[in-house]
Parts: structure tokens; C-alpha cells; sequence
């Protein structure tokens, strides 16, 4: 009885931590986090249920978004034609609007697309950026603003 009552707490406890299967513990607190792909900064949309990763080149001037799943796995598309981004550069409040991208490799068309950029000279200074994705419309529900900081 013993045994079996051990082999089902194992169990159990295996369950719950299987909940999301590819995510890293490593983080501090030990919370729930996934990997950007593209080596950028994800901020989530809803609870658990989508993710903008966030990339700024720095060389180049450019802030792109990746429109993605809540495991940060999968692109989603949307149809909007822009995203905006409210960002704190230098002491000044600065709006940027990230437009649509089409991607003849993924057949995304602008109007059916996961990824947004805009380019600005600020962006080309480096150190922290702080700021807001506007509320934005996926599948039918608004989520946002969301905020972020990228450093």
C-alpha cells in the first residue's frame, strides 16, 4: 500500500511538471519561460496564450516582432497592417508603428502575417529600451498593451 501510494504521488508530480513540456526552469525563481527563436525578447500576450518576441538590431536601427504561440513555437498570423510599439529611448516617448512583413519563403502576405518591423536612427543606440505593444487583435480577442523592456 505503501508502495503503490509513493508510485502514485511520483506520478502525480510527474504530471504537473509535464504541464508544459519544452520550457526551461533555469531561470531564476525557477518560473516558466520558453526560448525566443530568433534570440530576442518574448512578451506575453494574454495568460499563457500568445508571445511577441521582440528583436532590435542595434547595427541597423530596426525593431522587429514575431508574432507567436503561447510556447513560443509556432507563428501566428494576424491580418492587422501594422503593430505599434510606445518605447522610451533617451528620456523621450517615442511611437513606432511595425509594419506587416511578407515572407515569400513562408507565404506570408501582408494582411496574413506573423512578423512586423520598423526602422528609426534611435534604435541604433544601444542600452535599455523600455516601452508598450498597443492592444493588438488575434483570432478575434484584443490582448494588450503588454509591456516590455529590452536591454
Amino acid at each position: 500500500m505503501k508502495k503503490r501510494l509513493v508510485s502514485s504521488a511520483i506520478l502525480l508530480l510527474a504530471l504537473t511538471l509535464a504541464g508544459c513540456a519544452k520550457h526551461d526552469s533555469s531561470a531564476s525563481g525557477g518560473g516558466h519561460v520558453h526560448r525566443a527563436p530568433h534570440g530576442g525578447k518574448l512578451v506575453e500576450l494574454g495568460q499563457h496564450a500568445y508571445n511577441v518576441e521582440l528583436v532590435r538590431d542595434t547595427a541597423t536601427g530596426t525593431l522587429t516582432a514575431y508574432l507567436l504561440d503561447g510556447h513560443a513555437e509556432n507563428f501566428i498570423r494576424i491580418a492587422a497592417p501594422a503593430v505599434e510599439v510606445t518605447a522610451f529611448s533617451g528620456g523621450q516617448k517615442r511611437t513606432l508603428a511595425l509594419k506587416a512583413v511578407a515572407n515569400t519563403v513562408t507565404g506570408e502576405t501582408v494582411g496574413n502575417t506573423s512578423q512586423f518591423e520598423a526602422q528609426a536612427d534611435w534604435l541604433k543606440s544601444g542600452g535599455e529600451l523600455n516601452g508598450e505593444i498597443s492592444a493588438t487583435e488575434i483570432r478575434g480577442t484584443r490582448f494588450g498593451p503588454a509591456a516590455f523592456q529590452l536591454k
